[in-house]
């Protein structure tokens, strides 16, 4: 059993907090509205059809992750914080009959295999971030898609600075674009597609379509 670090405890922290500072003057069914127009674009994005056949993780979730896109699938969320999450009035409760929610670590989650696998902006929160890619791609069936989101360094001097320093508190892990694909090559799958969502001077943040090969 992995064992979480305090860095992960001190982020996990500041994330529910940030989240109730975020969403404490937006109004629920305004901000749902307005992010489910952000997934969809996400996806146009990505190039992405998701057949309502498909069964669908959504790992790291968030308060309103991209499961609420997906009314018509079959959907496992899961987060550490859902129970934080289930207390904010902007958290869809009850609107997609067929999502199941799971309160757990992505290094401890009991997991099904998926045709699609999203981890979107929440790979650099995990505690053991090989332990949480092992899980996550273990459960792509074989020829399934990860998408993985990610917040890539741009230069190895910040890189290296952040991990010694711990500045970013938020993100116990700070990697570049190459290790990301590397640990996605490492565990059987290619990437097929790398989109820039979002262009930044110190992170950009991409977005990475693999196939599981093997």
């Amino acid at each position: 059993m992995s064992r979480p670090t305090n860095k992960w405890k001190l982020a996990q922290w500041l994330e529910i907090r940030w989240w109730r500072r975020y969403l404490k003057t937006q109004s629920p069914d305004q901000y749902l509205q307005w992010k489910k127009g952000y997934w969809e674009k996400f996806l146009e994005q990505l190039g992405l059809s998701i057949p309502a056949s498909a069964k669908i993780l959504d790992a790291g979730c968030g308060p309103a992750g991209i499961f609420i896109q997906f009314p018509k699938n079959e959907v496992m969320a899961v987060d550490p914080l859902l129970g934080e999450y289930e207390q904010l009035s902007h958290f869809p409760k009850g609107e997609n009959k067929k999502t199941q929610f799971q309160k757990a670590t992505l290094e401890e989650a009991t997991l099904d295999t998926y045709d699609y696998v999203f981890c979107l902006n929440a790979i650099n929160h995990v505690s053991d971030i090989q332990k949480s890619m092992d899980q996550i791609c273990d459960a792509v069936k074989p020829g399934g898609t990860m998408i993985l989101s990610i917040d890539a360094h741009n230069w190895q001097f910040f890189k290296h600075a952040l991990r010694l320093l711990m500045w970013d508190a938020l993100h116990p892990h700070q990697f570049d674009r190459g290790e990301y694909e590397a640990m996605l090559a490492e565990r059987g799958f290619k990437v097929d597609k790398r989109v820039l969502v979002k262009k930044e001077f110190m992170f950009d943040y991409w977005a990475l379509v693999a196939k599981r090969v093997i």
